[in-house]
């Protein structure tokens, strides 16, 4: 197999073609393509992007929260009325998610690639950076994701339609979504980094959004995938994660568990794929679907990519060692080696 095309060349074309197509695609096919085709996507394009081509299912599910479930119970109206629209909202993405499993957030959503375009960044720089977070800290950030998705996706749209809280929490995920400033700035629109004033709630979520923006811009240069550990996107897909037809297959032999090495590959730090030897499907609830661990992983067949029943990739000692050398000369060429080697290079001539 040739490493100029190995499957996280492929990962990154597409990272970047979905990129183009859910930031800008709304120039060619029309700002109302959402309408069209989906207003559910399982991945963060933002309804904010007017050039955008679709948009997040979060967005819908705070409205509907807000202005169908939550007026509905406040008015003591048809209960099957107000839940309608979050059910038909929910069966879109259903049938979106299902294609592609949790793929859609290791290869589709913008925010993804941008953070992985800032760790290249921060590699490029020679800047330190953490490959792995402590195996502590990993399981403290799992429980945001849900936080995120239960209360401000859900709870606080919910009790804003109720009329229990200020209508400005009618959408809190959307205030503080650092997809929402990424994809706007990326069209050229700066309104969205803008502090709001007009009253206590909304000047501290706008501080809260750009503050959270920045913080991953610089966590991103050092730490992989930092936002997507807390994502309330990767939580809903966890819950459905059994459904997708694409996943993550291990078959254990005697040798995996001793080099540990697909958990270091692993982005979002999932110790679990390198010490589960009982569980077949190992696509965990942090899982992207990225492909990392396989690629990483030198023993024959032990971690697959499969299509139902279909195998897209599968381990091999020979993809291993191309895979790893290409991943060892990528590294050493950074500014400060390149640096060192040109000064290497200057003593040299002068001597």
């Amino acid at each position: 197999m040739t490493v100029r095309f190995n499957l996280s060349l492929l990962r990154k074309l597409i990272q970047f073609s979905a990129f183009l197509f859910f930031v800008y695609g709304g120039i060619v096919t029309g700002y109302y393509l959402e309408d069209k085709v989906s207003r559910a996507l399982p991945a963060l394009s933002c309804a904010y992007d007017f050039q955008g081509s679709d948009l997040c299912t979060l967005v819908p599910f705070q409205h509907q929260m807000d202005h169908r479930l939550g007026e509905v119970i406040a008015k003591g109206g048809n209960l099957m009325m107000g839940i309608m629209p979050t059910l038909i909202t929910l069966g879109t993405f259903l049938l979106l998610f299902v294609v592609l499993n949790k793929a859609f957030c290791g290869w589709i959503c913008p925010l993804g690639t941008f953070q992985e375009f800032m760790q290249l960044i921060g590699q490029k720089l020679g800047l330190q950076r953490h490959e792995s977070l402590p195996k502590a800290l990993v399981l403290r950030l799992r429980p945001v994701k849900w936080f995120m998705l239960l209360v401000l996706v859900f709870g606080l749209p919910l009790l804003t339609g109720m009329g229990m809280l200020n209508h400005d929490l009618g959408d809190p995920f959307c205030r503080i979504c650092p997809s929402r400033i990424l994809t706007t700035l990326a069209t050229g629109e700066t309104t969205q980094l803008t502090v709001d004033t007009a009253n206590t709630t909304t000047l501290v979520m706008s501080l809260l959004g750009d503050f959270l923006f920045g913080l991953i811009i610089a966590l991103a240069l050092t730490v992989r995938q930092p936002f997507c550990r807390v994502c309330p996107m990767l939580a809903l897909h966890a819950v459905f994660r059994k459904l997708g037809l694409l996943r993550l297959i291990k078959s254990a032999s005697p040798r995996c568990e001793r080099c540990g090495l697909c958990a270091k590959a692993c982005p979002m730090d999932i110790h679990e794929i390198h010490t589960d030897m009982q569980s077949r499907n190992v696509t965990f609830e942090d899982c992207t679907l990225c492909g990392r661990c396989v690629e990483f992983c030198p023993d024959k067949d032990v971690l697959q990519l499969k299509y139902t029943v279909i195998p897209l990739f599968t381990s091999s000692p020979q993809y291993f060692k191309q895979r790893k050398k290409s991943q060892t000369q990528w590294e050493k060429k950074n500014l400060i080696n390149g640096f060192k080697q040109l000064k290497s290079k200057t003593e040299a001539k002068a001597q």
